[in-house]
Order: C-alpha cells, then sequence, then structure tokens
C-alpha cells in the first residue's frame, strides 16, 4: 500500500508544477496552429471553388451577350459589326439521321414532313381532290393514270428532301424506265430516272434540270435501291412582271452535288425552250406520274428565311 501512495501522491502534486503547465500551454499552442491551418486550407478551397464559379458565370455571361464587339467595322450591306455582340444567336436544331436502304432516317428538329411513310393528307391530285397513290410498307407509289400530285401547302425558298426508288427488275429493251420527277414551283422538273444502266439523252438523266442542265456526274444506284436528294431551291424574283433573278437550284444525289447553284432557264417541258412566268413568292412541291412505279419515301422540307 505505502509503495502505490508514491504515485498517487505524484499524479495530484503534479497539478501544481510548473512542467505541467508548460505542457499544457505547447499542446494548446498545436492546436490553435492546427485550427488555423485547417481553416487556411478551407479558405483557399473556398477562394478556388468561388474562382471557379465565379468564372463559369463570366463566360456564361459573355456567351449569353454575344462576346464581341461593337467597335469594329460594319459589314458591308449589314447592320452589324464584325464579331458583333449583339448579334442574335442562331436556333438550336437537332440535325437527323441518315437513311439506310431498309429504313428511312429522321428528319431535322425543324423540318417539316411532307410523308413519313403513311400519312399523304398533305399532297393533293390536280383537280385539289385527295392524292390516289398507293400507300404501303413506308412508301408511296405512282400509281399510273392517277395522276401527278402536289403539295397542298406552297412554299418559297426551301431545302427539300427526296427519296426515292426505281423498279427493279428492268424490262428488257425499255428505255423509257424508272421516269418520274420533283417539280419545284410545280414547273421546274428535277428528273428522276433510271440511269445507272439506262441511258437517255444528257438533259432528261436522273439529276437533270429536264430539257436544259444534265448533272455534273451520275451517282445513280442501281435499280431497286433507294436515293436520296437533297435540294437546296430558290424561286425566281419578278419586278413588276419582269424577271429580276432566275430560280437556283442545288442538289445533291446520294450526297454527290450533281448542280451546283444552277440558274435555271425557265419553266422546263419536253422538246420546248422555257421561259419564265411570274406564278407570285410560293410554289407547291409536285411528283409526276409517268406511268412507272416509282416510289418515294421520307419527303421534308425546311422553309429558308433571311440569315438576320
Amino acid at each position: 500500500m505505502g509503495g502505490q501512495g508514491v504515485p498517487w501522491r505524484r499524479a495530484g502534486a503534479c497539478y501544481g508544477e510548473p512542467g505541467f503547465a508548460g505542457s499544457e500551454s505547447i499542446n494548446h499552442q498545436r492546436g490553435n496552429s492546427m485550427k488555423t491551418l485547417i481553416l487556411l486550407i478551407l479558405f483557399i478551397a473556398a477562394f478556388i471553388i468561388g474562382g471557379i464559379l465565379l468564372l463559369g458565370q463570366a463566360q456564361s455571361a459573355q456567351h449569353e451577350s454575344g462576346m464581341g464587339y461593337e467597335d469594329t467595322p460594319m459589314l458591308p450591306g449589314s447592320k452589324w459589326h464584325v464579331h458583333d455582340a449583339k448579334r442574335p444567336q442562331p436556333v438550336k436544331v437537332t440535325a437527323g439521321t441518315s437513311s439506310t436502304q431498309e429504313r428511312a432516317g429522321l428528319p431535322p428538329s425543324d423540318a417539316e414532313v411532307l410523308f413519313d411513310g403513311q400519312d399523304i393528307s398533305k399532297w393533293k391530285n390536280a383537280e385539289g381532290g385527295p392524292a390516289h397513290w398507293t400507300v404501303r410498307d413506308g412508301y408511296l407509289e405512282v400509281a399510273p393514270q392517277a395522276g401527278d400530285i402536289s403539295t397542298r401547302e406552297q412554299f418559297g425558298d426551301i431545302q427539300l428532301h427526296v427519296e426515292w426508288r426505281t423498279p427493279s427488275p428492268l424490262k428488257p429493251g425499255n428505255v423509257w424506265q424508272g421516269n418520274s420527277g420533283v417539280f419545284l414551283f410545280g414547273v421546274y422538273e428535277l428528273q428522276v430516272f433510271e440511269s445507272s444502266r439506262n441511258l437517255i439523252y444528257a438533259d432528261g438523266q436522273a439529276g437533270a434540270i429536264y430539257g436544259q442542265y444534265p448533272p455534273l456526274v451520275n451517282p445513280s444506284r442501281d435499280p431497286g435501291q433507294w436515293q436520296v436528294y437533297d435540294i437546296i431551291f430558290n424561286p425566281a424574283r419578278f419586278e413588276d412582271g419582269r424577271l429580276e433573278t432566275p430560280a437556283y437550284i442545288t442538289v445533291f444525289q446520294n450526297g454527290v452535288v450533281i448542280q451546283n447553284h444552277t440558274a435555271i432557264m425557265g419553266e422546263t417541258g419536253h422538246r420546248i425552250l422555257p421561259r419564265y412566268t411570274d406564278r407570285g413568292p410560293q410554289g407547291p412541291v409536285r411528283l409526276q406520274d409517268h406511268g412507272d412505279l416509282i416510289r418515294y419515301r421520307n419527303i421534308w422540307v425546311r422553309p429558308l428565311k433571311d440569315r438576320d
């Protein structure tokens, strides 16, 4: 018992000894230093995070404001400066998808679908009544002797997408096969024809502005395969009944340029010289019944407006 009392007294006596007070002071200082270090780390982290957030907000504000200039030269014929901060941003659209031989692709989000594989209500016959072409399995097929069909709606400047397919197999010895046409404004024919093997006069083959301009090249696919026309069309402009600007057309066939901003000479026809007639600012899209079982699918249009 006596040997155990010394440590007890020693422990009790420690509270009054100077050595213990110094140790407590050192521990207290270490604790304060650790707190200071933690606070410093937190402050630095908060500073970095705040800087990142402020930078993001600044970049966002700059993007929303156009992030540009107002002291640069004016663009000729425009109300905008070079890199103008106040110039409106273009509308965001979702791009479409490409078609395959088995399935039609999707149009862009801002396109107007003229034929979706089922509904033909946006088309009419020559008398204005319902279109009587055949609709089955996602395509629209010419019904011989039913006549041409046209869109009920009329358009001015447009981007037009049309997919078409000629019959297969070919009829032996018959050169007039796979004949149809896409008429812009109802009067300017972009020829549809079986041109992979079937030869006709140059300005009458697939991709020709009928009777005026052959295509630049012939990228036609074999009979029975789906082909694609992507078309940019600008109608003719008239002033007081006089032609001011001809109609222009650019065409891609199966991804290949075949008409490059071609100035159309006038309304197309068989064995005639073209001439213009003032038909107003808008016209329909027309598909031709030439007696052949041409199929169409995935037809859509995007009206084109001025940039600003």
